[in-house]
Parts: C-alpha cells; sequence; structure tokens
C-alpha cells in the first residue's frame, strides 16, 4: 500500500511540475495624464509665463503675492515658486539655489542639472532633476542677472516613493520646463 501511495505521489509531483512557470514582468502604474495646454499667468507680478491649464495657482496667506503655489490635484503634486527682486545678492541667490538640491543627496540616487540660456528673454538658469526616494524631483532658478530671481521645486503630498511618483513627476517636470522656456520679464526694457 505504501508503495501506492508513494508512486501515486512521485506522480503528482512530476505531472504538476510540467508546465514551465515564468515569473511575472514588473510592472508600471498606467497613468494617464490629459495632452497639456497652457495659458499665461496673469498676476500683478514683474514676470509672467506659461502654466498648464489643468493646474491650479494658489497664493499661500503667509507669502507675497509673487511667491504662489502651481498645484496638480490629481497627483497630488506642487510645484513651490518663489519670486525675489535681487538687489546687490545675486550671489547669495544664486548659491542658495544651487545648494537647495544638494539637500536632497541622502535619499536621491542622481542628481543632474541642464543649464537653460535664453538670450532673447534675458532668461538664465539651471533646471535640476532628482532621481531616487527624495522629496523633491526637480528644482529650477531662472533669473535676468540684474533685477529678477526665481526658483521653483516641484513636492508630492505623500511618501516619496520615486517608482510610483515617476510618471507624474516627469509630467509636471515637463511643465516646469514650459514655464522656464515662456517666462518673461515684464520690468525689462
Amino acid at each position: 500500500m505504501k508503495r501506492v501511495l508513494y508512486t501515486i505521489i512521485g506522480l503528482l509531483m512530476v505531472w504538476g511540475c510540467q508546465e514551465n512557470y515564468k515569473p511575472k514582468p514588473q510592472g508600471f502604474l498606467a497613468l494617464n495624464f490629459p495632452e497639456p495646454e497652457y495659458k499665461n499667468i496673469r498676476k500683478d507680478c514683474p514676470f509672467t509665463f506659461e502654466v498648464n491649464k489643468n493646474a491650479v495657482i494658489k497664493t499661500p496667506k503667509t507669502n507675497r503675492d509673487c511667491n504662489f503655489d502651481i498645484v496638480y490635484p490629481n497627483s497630488k503634486g506642487v510645484i513651490y515658486i518663489t519670486y525675489e527682486k535681487v538687489n546687490d545678492n545675486l550671489e547669495k541667490l544664486l548659491a542658495d539655489a544651487q545648494q537647495l538640491p544638494l539637500k536632497h543627496t541622502i535619499k536621491a540616487d542622481e542628481i543632474s542639472g541642464d543649464e537653460y540660456v535664453n538670450h532673447a528673454r534675458q532668461t538664465f538658469g539651471m533646471l535640476y532633476t532628482v532621481t531616487g526616494d527624495a522629496a523633491s524631483q526637480a528644482q529650477f532658478y531662472i533669473t535676468d542677472s540684474t533685477d529678477n530671481f526665481m526658483t521653483g521645486s516641484i513636492y508630492f503630498r505623500r511618501t516619496p516613493n520615486y517608482d510610483s511618483i515617476f510618471p507624474a513627476a516627469e509630467y509636471i517636470k515637463d511643465d516646469m520646463k514650459k514655464l522656464m522656456e515662456t517666462l518673461e520679464w515684464k520690468n525689462r526694457e
């Protein structure tokens, strides 16, 4: 009886292991973002630029009007915009803006910077991309080198998990690039 039982168990094991199993491929989130359409912002500030129509401009009550948030409600992402007038402090503003991405080196896998120059609009700056589980996935600064200075940072209202927020971070980073490309200083002659 034992021999029959062992034979049946052996046959079941051989028969049950016939199919080749493969590990499941790594999955990605299927996030669908609307095709961006842009509009020019209208604020009483010394600059203008285009912003995604799907984003909402919010001015924090504690800040001046030219510091505001570009909120993406569907992805819980925000671009925090800070504007400062240059008053013989350009070197300090540049140093502070260049140090900001370095604060994420503890969690970042890589930080890369792309220089931005547009002589026709008198806009010069850097766009930093941060990969990894850092709090901010992209940051920029832009200036005319004489009167105006602006910084921006992307943050998400959730725990930073790079794999999960990557599609949303790329979408918002493209809007950040558009902001830099379309920025014009109103007080330039």
